[in-house]
């Protein structure tokens, strides 16, 4: 099964900036397919996690977290789907936060950031390895999303859910074809 590699903190704010294609390029050996700027790829021949890792890491211009997940479980995501089919405001983007390993809860949810006035930032659920929720779009909410890992007590790195479905429509095209 694929791989699905998440970058944390890259191409953020002029911050650990890389063309994201050209790594991929240059992964053609574990057919590695780019989704986006955020440091996300689909690998579809990873072999050992350890190997594709240490080999991921030589390519990339700076050190960075990375977080890692098996495409299995982004397909049961999406069936699940949890959001539901309801279109949600202009305003609100709905996201998944992966955490680096399965975290502990640190509290009962849903949780907003900030804890007071208007929220920013909404987690609603988690699953495993899988943290969802909704954003508001403003400047402060990527402070907020840093929450998360307090939340949880281990690092995690975010996606938009349409992200998660262009992953998943890549892992089911090789699923036909293959």
């Amino acid at each position: 099964m694929a791989l699905i590699v998440f970058l944390r903190g890259v191409n953020v704010g002029g911050h650990k900036t890389f063309r994201p294609s050209i790594v991929a390029r240059k992964l053609s050996a574990y057919d590695v397919v780019n989704v986006g700027a955020a440091g996300t790829f689909v690998v579809r021949k990873p072999g050992s996690r350890a190997k594709f890792r240490t080999a991921l890491l030589r390519k990339l211009p700076f050190s960075t977290q990375v977080v890692l997940c098996d495409g299995r479980d982004l397909i049961r995501l999406e069936k699940v789907n949890p959001f539901g089919t309801e279109a949600s405001p202009p305003d609100i983007v709905r996201f998944v936060s992966i955490l680096s390993k399965a975290g502990s809860l640190r509290a009962a949810l849903p949780v907003t950031f900030p804890t007071d006035g208007e929220w920013l930032v909404q987690v609603m659920a988690s699953k495993g390895q899988f943290v969802f929720g909704m954003y508001r779009r403003h400047m402060k909410t990527i402070g907020c999303l840093g929450q998360i890992d307090k939340l949880y007590g281990v690092p995690a790195t975010t996606r938009n859910w349409n992200t998660i479905v262009a992953i998943v429509r890549i892992l089911k095209g090789q699923t036909k074809t293959r």
